[in-house]
């Protein structure tokens, strides 16, 4: 049986203290990377394809059963912003002015579903996993609200029930999880009338999209994104206008998530060491259990999650400031990298240039 948030905050009283006076490091198991599921599925987005009709958002809000949107999804104005998913939104799309300056071009954002997820890997009680059948999912009655998963995500994507007091949740496209396991493909890829979604094993994906590379050269560009973005992506996407036109970021390197999550998280006493801090709460809590009456352990329960509540804020502040800061510093250095090799690359081709033949005298 998973810890719950509200036993989480009670032992985190005990817990800090602890963590404190031990002052040791201990290695995080959020460190350990995951190197993916044989076989597992995803999705192709071909950006060409895409007529913005806005039916895989219609579909994806009737499969999970989110609220109604203010505004129909025939309504097509919605696409004059940009948008982001949110907390009763798993996908959107978006519409962006052409490079060539013909039609827009209509793009799908949702989880990426990463091979190694960055949410995964920052999550300390495993709320969030990488299932086998490639979708990214998350066990409510396992999370403890901290919030972790949406600093350490590139892509910007798992949303907070901020107006949900009682039991607040994070939410994001789950691939249609339930739907998967049944056989069934994930909606917004049923429900596309052009077929700009295509469902198979992420091996079979990068197949067709580099058969539909090669033999339509001029359609699109010579890339699949999410082949090696962070270290490799579940939904894979195809475009013939640049993707940093579209809003996707051409920043993040091949470097896969965990790496850059890891570093934070381990230099964080509160997650390093969780497991002997939650033993010793769950202990001191235990014991005063048997030793008062239930009035006064009631008051006793109050203050400690009062306590609890202001330094686990104070953390979080203090774990976000350290996580942009790693990721900064690891994008940076991924920059640096490739201008040292174009540097490298354009000397050396200099020096292969052929010399000037002498000059004719007067």
């Amino acid at each position: 049986m998973g810890i719950t948030r509200r036993k989480f905050l009670g032992w985190m009283g005990a817990a800090i203290g602890a963590t404190t006076i031990s002052g040791q490091k201990t290695q995080a198991a959020t460190t350990k990377q995951f190197e993916g599921h044989p076989g597992s599925g995803g999705v192709l987005h071909d950006i060409t394809r895409c007529i913005g009709c806005r039916k895989c958002e219609e579909a994806c809000n009737k499969v999970n059963q989110l609220p109604a949107p203010e505004k129909p999804f025939d309504d097509l104005t919605m696409l004059d912003n940009v948008r982001r998913t949110d907390d009763k939104t798993y996908t959107v799309v978006n519409r962006f002015p052409n490079d060539s300056g013909t039609s827009p071009v209509y793009v799908k954002k949702q989880c990426n579903h990463c091979l190694e997820p960055a949410c995964a890997s920052a999550c300390f009680v495993k709320a969030l996993k990488k299932h086998k059948t490639g979708a990214v999912v998350y066990d409510a009655s396992l999370c403890v609200g901290c919030r972790y998963c949406m600093v350490a995500c590139p892509f910007n994507i798992p949303a907070y029930e901020y107006n949900s007091a009682f039991s607040p949740r994070i939410m994001k496209c789950t691939m249609c999880q339930p739907r998967l396991e049944k056989g069934l493909l994930p909606g917004c890829v049923e429900s596309c009338p052009k077929e700009a979604l295509t469902f198979g094993t992420r091996k079979q994906l990068l197949k067709i999209a580099k058969q539909r590379i090669q033999k339509y050269p001029k359609r699109y560009i010579d890339h699949v994104y999410g082949e090696y973005e962070m270290g490799g992506t579940g939904w894979l996407y195809l475009t013939g206008t640049s993707f940093a036109q579209i809003g996707m970021r051409e920043d993040l390197g091949n470097i896969s998530a965990p790496q850059l999550t890891a570093g934070p998280l381990s230099d964080v006493p509160i997650v390093v060491g969780l497991w002997p801090v939650l033993l010793t709460g769950i202990y001191a809590i235990s014991r005063r259990k048997e030793k008062i009456a239930k009035e006064e352990q009631n008051e006793a329960v109050a203050a400690t999650l009062s306590a609890a509540n202001e330094e686990m804020e104070k953390k979080l502040a203090e774990l976000k400031d350290k996580m942009e800061q790693q990721k900064e510093a690891a994008i940076n250095l991924e920059i640096k990298k490739a201008l040292k090799e174009a540097a490298d690359q354009a000397k050396e081709d200099d020096g292969n240039a052929p010399a000037d033949g002498p000059k004719e005298e007067k």
